[in-house]
């Protein structure tokens, strides 16, 4: 599928353009990671689309040739304490500023994937589904979406039991029998119903 849709930014001549997204904001546990991408046009990613519409294999690979041809890339993280401090909306929101900053080159303009965009100075703007419909911005979702999954893999390790490596963190039935059987983890966020429900089930044990 041909993305890039005409906006007019395009048509303004800019030439470094970067794509924003980000992966995680529906998990009960594990950080929301954005990345943030600038592509070569000298050295074009076949393949690209949201990282949802890829398959594991497909996303992997895409991901690889975005590390190596990309213009720039990076990639920027908000914390389970802070998702539970800000909430998740500007928990990524600042995982996007973060990615954004992490760049080798500064971006003339940029494209954030969904309907905000985070409060910086750059010029800017959301596109809904943006995922689907820009180069950019589909390589950033491929990156972010990589990148958690491996951090999530790695979780998995550290808290076994969880079926991490599987669901990502999602509310999966599996993943809610595990909460219910085994307790929240440090990296599930309290902020978030079941583990709320749970944390203030064990508390009010503790008290009685």
């Amino acid at each position: 599928m041909q993305l890039d849709i005409e906006l007019p930014e395009f048509a303004a001549g800019h030439r470094l353009i970067a794509g924003v997204d980000e992966a995680g904001r529906g998990p009960l546990a594990g950080p929301v990671v954005a990345a943030a991408v600038i592509l070569d046009p000298a050295r074009p990613v076949p393949g690209l689309n949201d990282s949802k519409k890829l398959s594991r294999s497909r996303r992997e690979a895409c991901c690889q040739a975005i590390v190596e041809q990309a213009r720039a890339f990076a990639v920027g993280h908000a914390s389970v304490a802070e998702i539970d401090r800000l909430n998740i909306l500007q928990a990524s929101l600042l995982a996007m500023q973060r990615a954004v900053d992490g760049l080798a080159a500064i971006p003339e303009f940029i494209y954030v994937d969904g309907n905000t965009c985070p409060r910086w100075r750059h010029a800017s703007t959301a596109v809904i589904k943006g995922d689907s419909r820009l180069q950019c911005v589909a390589a950033a979702s491929i990156l972010a979406k990589v990148t958690r999954d491996g951090e999530m893999r790695d979780l998995e390790r550290l808290y076994p039991g969880y079926g991490f490596a599987r669901h990502k963190g999602y509310p999966t039935r599996a993943h809610l029998q595990a909460l219910n059987r085994l307790g929240p983890t440090p990296v599930h966020r309290r902020s978030f119903r079941p583990v709320a429900d749970l944390a203030q089930a064990s508390a009010e044990q503790a008290r009685q």
